[in-house]
């Protein structure tokens, strides 16, 4: 890949992250003051740098807790910030369960909660029934993270198996008003998805929850199948008296941010097409998918005309199958160098929240060389796709694509480039 194609896709997700800033995203939304107490809560991978913009903002008294992952927090004068395990919980998650709590009791009418929550904290606040432990919630989101499971699923199921998501959280805060800011990295922006929705309630029951459970054949430890064939500690409704009068708002999301790629890319005069903004399935499948499109447009020139750079977001699934090192970016990524192998054109795919999996890259770079330099280099692209070992292919090629952490979360961010 040459060195102008490699800058042009990295400009293009500096926009796409630059999209969902929070101080940009929080300024024209900012609530009025209350009479009483703000008390601020959150949790994601970028739960600190939205607790630090509101708080630069916000200008007046103000105290709070939120919650992110090791090495992404940033100094906040009021606002304490926590650190934990992402994306398998740990005792540190436990903590800060307890204190977002802690922050919330009390509370009166003339009080306002200030809730910020993005992608990542799911894990980020394991807090089980009491008649579980955090290694059963650890147990949980293992399961699920192998299972291959959509995103919907598996928080339809975490919010069963919790004290604080589907809106227990929000409850608890009952009489204060509650506004809910979230940053979207969920396909369809849902905001009772993002984090399992801490101060966001939806419909799902316990009997839907074993339904998908089943559908998508996820094995669980028998303490939590019998939980879930319970109706203890259910979750409270969207229409809940206690919940009356809370007001949520997306200020951030896959398809601003692809916008504002597609912008950057018009204005560097490539034509973009967004292809969507919420996809989902198993990443290798979409790898081939985008591929099939981009060997159309490769040697066909249709159904979009070169040169173009195409777009897409989401967020796929990886169903393990192997013991590798990876994330859903480069396990997509080595599925298009596989099948697009030969052909012209450049790619990035890239998690916004600047971690892909448990590494420390974002995601990778790949070309039509992609899949013949590995061979070259004694490495087989399918065995390692096969092993889910997408990391040690871009690794091994040199290719990894390190931004550090962004601040934001809108999820998968994929571009591939034909001139």
């Amino acid at each position: 890949m040459s060195p102008e194609d490699r800058d042009f896709l990295s400009e293009l997700f500096e926009a796409a992250v630059g999209a969902a800033d929070p101080k940009l995203a929080l300024r024209a939304r900012l609530p009025q003051r209350p009479r009483g107490r703000t008390v601020v809560v959150g949790a994601g991978k970028g739960a600190a740098q939205l607790a630090a913009a509101f708080e630069s903002l916000w200008g007046g008294l103000l105290e709070g807790v939120v919650v992110t992952r090791y090495g992404y927090a940033v100094h906040c004068d009021r606002i304490r910030v926590i650190e934990a395990a992402h994306p398998v919980p740990d005792c540190n998650g436990l903590i800060a369960s307890h204190a977002l709590f802690e922050a919330v009791r009390g509370l009166t009418p003339d009080d306002l909660v200030v809730a910020l929550f993005c992608g990542g904290g799911s894990a980020l606040l394991p807090c089980p029934p009491e008649e579980l432990a955090l290694e059963d919630e650890i147990a949980l989101n293992r399961a699920l993270l192998a299972s291959g499971a959509p995103i919907s699923v598996m928080n339809a199921i975490r919010k069963q198996v919790s004290r604080i998501k589907g809106g227990r959280l929000a409850a608890a805060c009952h009489p204060a008003k509650v506004i809910s800011f979230i940053v979207s990295d969920v396909p369809g922006d849902d905001p009772a998805q993002v984090a399992s929705g801490p101060t966001v309630p939806d419909a799902t029951d316990r009997a839907a929850a074993r339904a998908m459970r089943d559908a998508w054949r996820i094995e669980l430890p028998e303490r939590l199948v019998d939980w879930l064939k319970g109706e203890n500690g259910t979750a409270p409704s969207p229409n809940d008296p206690v919940l009356a009068g809370h007001e949520v708002q997306v200020i951030a999301s896959a398809r601003l941010s692809l916008e504002a790629a597609a912008a950057r890319a018009d204005a560097l005069g490539i034509p973009a097409i967004i292809l969507s903004d919420a996809i989902e399935g198993e990443a290798r499948d979409v790898g081939k998918v985008h591929a099939a499109i981009a060997r159309e447009v490769v040697l066909r020139n249709r159904p979009f005309e070169r040169p173009v750079v195409l777009l897409s977001g989401g967020e796929t699934t990886v169903t393990l199958r192997g013991h590798g090192r990876g994330g859903r970016n480069t396990e997509f990524l080595l599925s298009l160098a596989i099948a697009a192998e030969g052909l012209s054109f450049a790619s990035l795919a890239a998690d916004t929240d600047g971690i892909d999996g448990s590494e420390s890259n974002a995601g990778a770079f790949a070309d039509g060389s992609s899949a013949t330099r590995l061979r070259a280099l004694g490495r087989d692209p399918v065995a390692l796709l096969s092993g889910n070992d997408a990391w040690t292919a871009f690794n091994c090629l040199e290719d990894l694509f390190v931004p550090g952490p962004t601040g934001t979360n809108v999820n998968d961010f994929r571009a591939i480039l034909v001139r």
